[in-house]
């Protein structure tokens, strides 16, 4: 193989290609990337079995064809650091790997690039067209509420749900629900669970204009994502998702209304005489004649704020993990949250003022005497 090409089109691609390697693995052929060309151009490929990435084609002269795979951190710390605004590579049939930019010059020993996984196919069967700067939001706004439990396999993702022209993408934890949604262009009945990472990798290349499109395809074990710049092909999560709808019941006994930056600043507040390694501690939140009370108590020492809000139906008393509460509101866009709590034992649904597209549920702490 023999390709030159720009110095800055292959770093771009290459810090796409590399958010599918394998950070920890016993296969060495997973901690590489693929670099290939043939007919169809010259591209990058990763791929750590769950989530696989290929560039589309790199602006690039092909003066030999052929494949190799190359150590990903070795050959990264290489390209970042050339001085040239070309590079040119060449493989010899041993799989050596000669890297060149102006006078700098580097040889490397690659494996046999048909020993490298390529990514599964995935069936165009049905197509949906999303707003790429809206999905980037929903993952943002809901992707904290992912389980890390990997007994709770199906938390560890999240639901991506398309009903009609909606679509849903949903977190919980067993502690706490986030839930997104937005009308896309084409109806559909689709149910799947997309790995967190999958989704966390998706959202940092994601285009942040308001114009870029991507284009969602999906299968019984796959999704793939198609950007301008690269496909995403993903595994999907198998199991069954929790059945949320009931959830979100209007039967509330209080409603709040309070300014989201106030009850943010004053809940992190709270957080300052935290205690322990985990550095989390409860507040209480007395609700009352307009009022928020926010209190802690720790061995560090003892914290109170209030706050004043709208308040409709009866006075609570109500306790919660203070970074649960902050996550959810930090997701909403909204000056004003409304809060709705039904007793001192269930959870509290939050949502912006005036927001339709997405809710969010924190269950509360036990209060201590």
């Amino acid at each position: 193989m023999k390709i030159m090409c720009k110095t800055s089109e292959i770093v771009e691609y290459s810090n796409i290609a590399i958010k599918a390697v394998s950070s920890r693995t016993t296969l060495p052929i997973l901690e590489c990337v693929l670099l290939i060309a043939d007919d169809d151009g010259f591209r990058i490929v990763a791929n750590d079995l769950e989530l696989g990435i290929e560039t589309n084609q790199i602006e690039a002269e092909v003066l030999e064809k052929g494949s190799v795979a190359l150590n990903a951190r070795v050959y990264m710390d290489i390209i970042r650091r050339l001085p040239g605004e070309s590079v040119e590579i060449e493989v010899d049939s041993q799989d050596v790997t000669v890297i060149k930019s102006n006078k700098t010059e580097f040889k490397i020993y690659g494996h046999p690039g048909d020993e490298f996984p390529l990514l599964p196919k995935v069936e165009k069967n049905s197509e949906y067209e999303i707003n790429a700067i809206s999905l980037k939001e929903m993952i943002k706004q809901t992707i904290f509420a992912v389980s890390t439990d990997e007994y709770k396999i199906a938390m560890t993702g999240e639901q991506f749900k398309i009903e009609g022209k909606m679509l849903k993408l949903v977190a919980v934890d067993g502690f706490r629900l986030a839930l997104r949604n937005i009308e896309i262009g084409k109806e559909g009945n689709e149910e799947i669970i997309i790995p967190s990472k999958s989704l966390n990798e998706l959202n940092k290349i994601l285009p942040s204009d308001k114009e870029s499109l991507i284009f969602v395809y999906i299968t019984d074990k796959h999704v793939l994502f198609e950007l301008k710049e690269c496909r995403i092909v993903s595994r999907l999560i198998e199991g069954e998702f929790i059945k949320y709808d009931n959830f979100f019941s209007n039967d509330f006994k209080t409603l709040v209304t309070v300014n989201r930056d106030f009850l943010i600043d004053s809940l992190e507040r709270a957080m300052l005489i935290s205690k322990g390694p985990m550095k989390i501690n409860s507040v209480k939140l007395k609700i009352e004649n307009d009022m928020i009370e926010i209190t802690s108590k720790t061995e560090t020492g003892v914290f109170y704020d209030e706050i004043a809000v709208e308040v409709d139906g009866l006075d609570l008393e109500i306790g919660f993990n203070p970074r649960y509460l902050i996550d959810a509101l930090k997701a909403i866009e909204a000056d004003n949250v409304v809060m709705q709590f039904t007793s001192p034992l269930t959870p509290c649904i939050m949502q912006g003022q005036d927001e339709e597209n997405g809710r969010y549920l924190v269950t509360p702490l036990r209060l201590m005497n």
